[in-house]
Formats: structure tokens, sequence, C-alpha cells
């Protein structure tokens, strides 16, 4: 199976989670998600990680594997004062654009 980059899954030889960071013709590079280290993982040793698995690893639910949505959440958490606000209108209005969904809930 392949999986996007910026997906989030679980290496099931220890049951960790970890986000897919490249892909290779055999291996798929992933790491701790917030972490550098990289490591290689078979792909049938990965499964998807469920909304269960990013809640239980301290994910926010909407970081489900969007590049953007990391950026734009970055953006955000790094943002002060009115940039804040802008940040944060930027990231509901990827949300019902890019997702279909309205952001009430996500947060």
């Amino acid at each position: 199976m392949t999986y996007r980059i910026g997906a989030y899954v679980v290496d099931t030889r220890d049951d960790r989670i970890a986000q897919v960071v490249g892909e290779g013709d055999t291996l798929v590079a992933v790491r701790q998600p917030g972490g550098e280290a990289v490591w290689e993982v078979p792909p049938s040793a990965l499964r998807l990680a469920t909304r269960e698995d990013r809640n239980a690893a301290g994910l926010r639910p909407y970081l489900s594997g969007c590049a953007e949505c990391v950026e734009l959440d970055d953006a955000q958490q790094k943002a002060v004062g009115e940039d804040r606000s802008r940040a944060a209108a930027a990231v509901r209005m990827h949300w019902i654009v890019t997702h279909g969904v309205a952001t009430e809930g996500h947060r």
C-alpha cells in the first residue's frame, strides 16, 4: 500500500505511531510526530492510524496527514494578535474548501 507524505501510520511491529516522510521502492521512511529521527518500515508492517490512534498520541484530529493542514497549524501556533486571527481563519477556510467540513468541533 502507498501512503501519502504526511499521513499518520502505525508501525505494527512495535505499535508506534509515525508520520510518513518518504517512500522508496521497498521501504517507507517514517518519523515520530514532531521528532527528527527517521526509520524505515516495510509497507506490510504499516497501517493507517485511526482517529483513536492519533488522539491517544496527542495529535489534533484535523492533522490527519494533510501537509497543508500541518503548515497552516504551524503558522497559527507561531502567530500573535491579528495575525493569529487571520491564521485561524485560513485554517477554517482550508478545512471547508479542501476537506468539505466546518472546523467547529475539530479544535
